[in-house]
């Protein structure tokens, strides 16, 4: 079968890595993609495996069409493949859905009018704007006709069930994955994350592998509070402290991995004071970090984060990776304690 998966665009390496893991290799990854923040691959064996995924925000079962225009959809063998593609999907993992929701260019016009109702009057689903089963039309950049895409879950796995708190400025759990992964996780890690917020990266930490501690240092009693009704909605087990990340209330030398999402000076932070902060940070990360100690960092603060870091003498930058989230271009770090 054709599947079909959006990552965060910079990060289509580690969901390649991560879905070659899942299906034991059984998948063959095809050449080029329709968009960056794309992949397609073959596979074989039981989709649901993909539902595990951590670092792909969504799952698209793919049916190529060799039609000329959306209306040929409508063509009895044609309509036929497009609704026994639904059914399977319908019919994988027994996942509830009520309604469906396409998306297509000129989605509003008789063509796709008369396509909704068809499917409304096949599947017994309802047609709404916020449906959950979602269906693309789109036309094929590799054979000349049009595609459906049909997702394999109700919502986005980005859209984690442990998320029962949202915060403004909340950490993609995609995005929070992948800098987890990156600290190389160990059994016998002390786990840092300075500005934990929603808790999204120490629960994502707590997903791949367990820890000696998972600590998060927070300054908002509010968002404290966020992050441990995540956390407590996630099962897992974690330590939230109330302090300044200037001051964090940890030994010298006592963390292995450290991690962080530094305000961006936009929605969260300003500026002006990330040029006191950015500094002050990296010094206090590399006073409690062991010698050797890994620190994922993600911000949108390039120039400022740049100019840190040349300045500092705690840190060996490892690699930086560009990414783009909801329209901001931020890059996370890899550090090494020096």
């Amino acid at each position: 079968m054709l599947i079909e998966v959006e990552v965060t665009e910079g990060l289509e390496s580690f969901a390649r890595e991560e879905i070659s893991q899942r299906t034991n290799r059984h998948t063959r990854f095809l050449k080029g993609s329709r968009d960056k923040g794309a992949l397609r691959f073959e596979m074989v064996g039981d989709v649901r495996v993909l539902f595990q995924l951590r670092t792909v925000e969504s799952i698209f079962l793919v049916e190529q069409f060799d039609i000329p225009r959306p209306k040929a959809f409508l063509g009895d063998a044609h309509f036929k493949r497009l609704i026994a593609q639904i059914e399977k999907v319908l019919k994988t993992g027994k996942l509830l859905f009520r309604s469906f929701y396409i998306s297509a260019a000129g989605s509003d016009s008789s063509v796709m009018q008369r396509i909704r109702a068809e499917i409304a009057a096949r599947t017994g689903l309802i047609d709404s704007e916020s449906g959950d089963l979602q269906i693309r039309l789109i036309p094929s950049r590799d054979t000349g006709g049009w595609e459906s895409l049909v997702r394999l879950t109700p919502r986005p796995l980005s859209a984690r069930k442990w998320r029962v708190c949202n915060y403004e400025g909340a950490l993609n759990a995609t995005v929070a994955a992948v800098m987890a992964g990156l600290t190389k996780p160990r059994p016998d890690d002390v786990f840092v994350n300075f500005f934990s917020g929603s808790a999204s990266l120490m629960i994502e930490r707590a997903m791949l592998n367990s820890a000696s501690a998972i600590i998060g240092i927070e300054n908002s009693p509010e968002v404290l509070r966020c992050g441990l009704q995540n956390a407590e909605a996630a099962k897992v087990n974690t330590i939230s402290l109330l302090a300044d990340i200037r001051r964090a209330p940890l030994k010298a030398n006592s963390a292995t991995a450290l991690i962080a999402d530094l305000p961006f000076g936009q929605r969260v932070g300003k500026h002006s004071e990330n040029l006191d902060l950015y500094p002050a940070f990296l010094f206090e990360a590399g006073r409690i970090a062991q010698s050797g100690a890994i620190l994922s960092v993600l911000t949108h603060e390039i120039r400022l984060m740049d100019q840190v870091l040349q300045a500092n003498k705690l840190w060996h930058l490892d690699r930086a990776i560009p990414i783009n989230l909801r329209g901001l271009h931020p890059r996370i770090y890899v550090l090494h304690r020096i």
